[in-house]
């Protein structure tokens, strides 16, 4: 072959090469799910940056009822459409999932529009108003070869992540008990926390309540007392209102084999560490077994650390303390790798519609006085190694 073959050979066979792997790179830049939020208030600022940042996301639209509110998000994070109107955004500009971090009890509904509309839905806690209607929404998107997920995401720290293999494989025995707590003096940006629908139970305990079943298995059954301490509160955007929910609680959650577990939250706790959590350095989820006990270091939806003592190890020793990434406002994006890559996430919707019904149970225990059973199951152990 002359210098001359050589070369037209060579090109020939670089061109051909460049030419397959052009659909390649091309699939690799489109694979971006077009993302639409719904309201633009205070949880928006952390779910935004975080959103934007992702690899697998594409900001389309953001809407909120309050226009001014979407117009600023817009255009602080660069995005093209804005609407003042779930009507509008669903018309609009085309996009795969929609976020929705409205008011909680406008969730089932925005979420059953999402969905009639052929969205994908990531929501807030929790992602609707009853468990009958978060099933109803499930069953739905199911039918329409849709998605729908709900908050919290604490699951994927890795931190449970440890304690779930902790646990599985026998560190601390057969686990007898376990205890969570998460509570501050309650939000005053809004109302909605105190009117009916809200609460703490929604609010705050359903972190504590997706933790322990996410380690512990689905409850069986539940027994608990809620109460009203303050009666009337003072917020931003309506002043002095009546308190028409519950802003304590305690729940005794039975998970079968002899497990119990505890949770108790609240918006009349005095925290030093505020509604945002920063310094947090205690337990706030415990359990213990016949070998040995787990505490969680910091909340659980702001982990940093697993403090582990056995019968082999009595002094505790602390576990799962390297640096990570895990954030709470991550499951929007979260989800939306998994979209792309059509893989399934550790979160999973029927888990977020066992802890809707267990609120659910604990205000009709606390009503009645008496053990209400549960009917909802989902896939455990939720970590696999």
């Amino acid at each position: 072959m002359n210098r001359k073959e050589f070369l037209e050979k060579t090109t020939f066979a670089s061109a051909a090469y460049l030419i397959s792997t052009l659909p390649l790179f091309a699939n690799a830049a489109e694979k971006k799910i077009k993302v639409g939020v719904i309201g633009c208030g205070s949880v928006s600022g952390m779910y935004l940056p975080h959103l934007s940042k992702s690899p697998f996301v594409e900001l389309v639209s953001v809407c909120d009822i309050v226009f001014d509110r979407a117009k600023q998000r817009a255009k602080e994070f660069n995005v093209p459409y804005m609407y003042s109107a779930i009507e509008q955004m669903l018309a609009g500009a085309p996009f795969e999932l929609l976020v929705n971090l409205t008011d909680m009890q406008e969730h089932e509904r925005l979420n059953r529009l999402a969905l009639q509309a052929g969205k994908h839905v990531w929501s807030e806690k929790p992602m609707a108003n009853t468990y009958g209607g978060g099933k109803e929404l499930l069953d739905y998107a199911k039918s329409k070869n849709l998605r729908l997920w709900g908050a919290p995401a604490v699951v994927n720290s890795p931190q449970f992540a440890y304690m779930s293999n902790a646990i599985q494989s026998g560190k601390i025995g057969k686990v007898s008990a376990a205890h969570g707590h998460y509570g501050h003096l309650g939000p005053t940006w809004s109302a909605f926390f105190y009117e009916k629908g809200g609460g703490s139970l929604p609010d705050l305990g359903v972190y504590n309540i997706a933790t322990l079943t996410g380690l512990l298995g689905p409850a069986k059954s539940v027994v608990a007392m809620t109460s009203i301490v303050t009666k009337e509160r003072t917020v931003d955007n309506k002043g002095k209102i009546k308190v028409e929910t519950e802003d304590n609680a305690m729940i005794i959650m039975d998970h079968g084999n002899g497990t119990l577990s505890h949770i108790q939250c609240g918006f009349n706790y005095f925290d030093p560490y505020g509604h945002e959590g920063k310094g947090q350095d205690q337990h706030t989820i415990s359990i213990w077994g016949t070998h040995g006990n787990m505490g969680l270091v910091g909340y659980d939806w702001a982990p940093f650390g697993v403090d582990l003592a056995t019968h082999d190890h009595e002094q505790p020793e602390r576990y799962a303390k390297e640096p990570h990434n895990y954030v709470w406002q991550e499951g929007a994006s979260v989800i939306a790798e998994s979209l792309v890559k059509n893989i399934e996430p550790r979160i999973a919707a029927e888990h977020a519609l066992h802890v809707l019904e267990i609120i659910e149970a604990a205000r009709a225990s606390s009503q009645s006085g008496k053990r209400v059973e549960l009917t909802s199951k989902f896939t455990w152990p939720m970590v696999k190694e």
